[in-house]
């Protein structure tokens, strides 16, 4: 967008947001109905002021772990009553919860950090949600995944969220087979993943296998003391990760193909066959290709 003034006053709002004429005025109450609230990715000073007040002055906050978002309350000094929604159980709340909501409450829902919903519980209430017309609205803010891109140096866009590869090693090559034979079609785009510190050094092994000699980027702690952004080919970044074990929050990223990117199959089973048996060579490219 083009370079403007940015008003500095965290209690004014672009023109056209708060009145018809343009004219800056002072942000409204915390919304009512279903609020998603984005949260610190690791730096507390992150938290915005309008997310600050709608946890404050919510009647309930829904969190993926409530011990761990107990922590980040606290620490804002926060008391508003919590409850879980997770995986395993954000099903059998839904009900529960939009009678809350029918009822006038204002309801929070917070993921352990970032921005709810992205990789994280949520969706399958928020579209119930959407579904009954109860108001559902959004406190934007951090994200990992945008915030790994823009550091990245790749391409920023088009970008392609993955969320996390499968944690079995098949699933995995699996699924980047069928993203290389996406792009053999036409895909092209930077691809992010997060992935868990124990699984990283396999992952890029797995994708370089699948995807050659593209350059990636690995972001690690973002915002936190330690953040650390890698970037190099996948290969030189499996051998790193598989000689010096990561710790923290991670996310993978992976620059598009090359405008020339023609499929070599004979030099793709050759790189295979350094490191991998002739059956395992030969699936591998053919998981990476596509092809029967």
């Amino acid at each position: 967008m083009p370079d403007e003034a940015c008003s500095t006053s965290p209690d004014e709002v672009l023109p056209n947001e708060g009145s018809s004429d343009g004219v800056l005025s002072a942000p409204h109450d915390p919304p009512s109905g279903l609020v998603l609230v984005s949260t610190p990715i690791g730096n507390l000073g992150d938290v915005s002021i309008r997310a600050r007040e709608v946890l404050r002055h919510s009647d309930l906050i829904l969190c993926e772990d409530t011990r761990h978002s107990a922590r980040l309350l606290t620490a804002l000094g926060i008391s508003t009553r919590t409850e879980p929604l997770h995986e395993h159980n954000e099903d059998a709340r839904i009900v529960p919860i939009l009678a809350m909501l029918r009822a006038g409450r204002r309801i929070a829902l917070i993921s352990d950090a970032g921005t709810p919903l992205v990789s994280d519980p949520g969706f399958r209430l928020v579209r119930a949600a959407i579904a009954e017309g109860l108001p559902v609205t959004a406190i934007p803010g951090p994200n990992a995944a945008v915030t790994a891109l823009i550091l990245s140096g790749l391409p920023p866009l088009p970008f392609l969220f993955l969320g996390f590869p499968p944690p079995r090693q098949a699933a995995r090559r699996a699924a980047f087979g069928a993203l290389r034979a996406a792009e053999r079609a036409g895909l092209t785009a930077t691809l992010i993943w997060h992935e868990a510190p124990h699984r990283l050094a396999e992952a890029l092994a797995d994708m370089a296998d699948a995807f050659g000699a593209r350059t990636a980027a690995v972001a690690r702690e973002l915002t936190k003391h330690f953040e650390e952004v890698r970037r190099g080919t996948l290969a030189e970044l499996a051998g790193w990760y598989a000689a010096n074990a990561a710790r923290g929050e991670i996310t993978v990223l992976l620059g598009p193909p090359e405008d020339n990117d023609a499929e070599d199959l004979d030099g793709g089973l050759r790189e295979a066959l350094r490191d991998h048996s002739v059956k395992d060579a030969a699936a591998l490219v053919t998981a990476a290709t596509g092809l029967p």
